[in-house]
């Protein structure tokens, strides 16, 4: 049976832990890998449409694991996947698709958090709501992260004047981004969504080399300048092994506010071109919408300020489709290994 709106058989994306079927009745425990609360209806008319019974009890639980990061890392304490949301160059939309997609997951059931990585240009204070907040420390040590409409967030906004530029050299920032990361007292995360800043340079390595990624995701708009770009993100994260999750193609249509009609002002199907010549999945097709910018401007990004909006569900079938894709990749179980030390005896 494939899972609406997944394209995936369930199989893949999860499992039947329970059924029990007679002449009129069916009670059925589905368990799926990934955040779902937004399709359980259309999961219970698929199974309907499946088995055909007058009568249909079905649960729908998940079970969100911690899956594979590169081999000499492992994922960090209380966080269970990391997914890097980043594109090739600035201006294509990827914080807010990336606060978005994380608002979105954690409406769908999941326990999520926000790591602003643009040392230079921290955004995800804004957009969040939390601009002139800072976080709180009960140790002097460690950090407790902001939270926003229910997600975990930390930024190094929080931390400095905003109008204050960073003028730091490359081991500078990428100490501050792992300290930022590993000095944030992280609650119980199913996903940790890292906003990485536009380009190839020192955070994308150090991120790749010394952070336990599970996967990432190519924000792209579909202009030919915009491909080129994310094309080489693409190829780095590949060669520091890090899957790439998917492609999602920002502003791939023009709404207008006025009259609502459709135009895709940047192109069309440069994503989706992107996607097959690299054998990854486009994972989702985001609108240029006014509306969206005002949102996000003002705190409330389009998830929350109008969660049944259209807009709104573009984010969330590609949170979920993210979410599905990297449910298929594979497992991590160093945590069930003892640690192994070596005496001399």
């Amino acid at each position: 049976m494939p899972v609406p709106g997944i394209d995936r058989p369930l199989a893949d994306v999860g499992s039947v832990l329970g059924a029990e079927i007679s002449d009129s009745t069916a009670k059925i425990d589905l368990q799926l890998g990934f955040p779902a609360k937004g399709i359980e209806a259309e999961l219970e008319q698929a199974v309907r449409d499946l088995i055909s019974v007058e009568n249909l009890e079905l649960s729908v639980s998940s079970k969100i694991t911690a899956h594979g990061v590169q081999r000499n890392l492992k994922p960090l304490p209380n966080v269970r996947n990391i997914i890097a949301i980043a594109s090739g160059k600035g201006g294509v939309g990827k914080s807010t698709t990336a606060a978005n997609i994380a608002l979105a997951l954690a409406d769908e059931g999941a326990s999520v958090g926000v790591l602003d990585a643009d040392i230079y240009g921290p955004s995800q204070p804004l957009m969040l709501g939390l601009a002139g907040e800072s976080p709180t420390s009960t140790d002097g040590q460690t950090m407790q992260p902001l939270v926003s409409h229910g997600v975990q967030v930390m930024s190094i906004g929080f931390l400095i004047d905003p109008d204050q530029p960073m003028v730091w050299r490359g081991p500078m920032v990428t100490s501050a981004l792992n300290q930022l990361l590993t000095q944030t007292r992280w609650d119980d995360l199913d996903y940790l969504i890292v906003d990485m800043p536009p380009g190839t340079g020192d955070i994308q390595l150090t991120l790749s080399q010394q952070v336990p990624v599970s996967g990432a995701v190519i924000v792209t708009t579909p202009q030919d300048i915009a491909l080129l770009d994310a094309r080489k993100g693409l190829q780095m994260f590949r060669k520091v092994s890090v899957p790439i999750l998917g492609i999602v193609e920002n502003m791939s249509t023009h709404i207008c506010s006025e009259c609502g009609h459709e135009e895709p002002i940047f192109g069309s199907g440069g994503g989706k071109q992107m996607a097959a010549d690299f054998d990854v999945e486009l994972i989702g097709s985001l609108p240029l919408d006014l509306r969206i910018r005002e949102q996000t401007d003002s705190g409330q990004p389009t998830v929350i300020a109008e969660p049944d909006g259209p807009n709104s569900r573009a984010y969330r079938q590609t949170a979920r489709r993210m979410a599905a894709l990297l449910a298929t990749t594979g497992k991590d179980y160093s945590h069930a290994f003892p640690k192994i030390v070596v005496e001399e005896s």
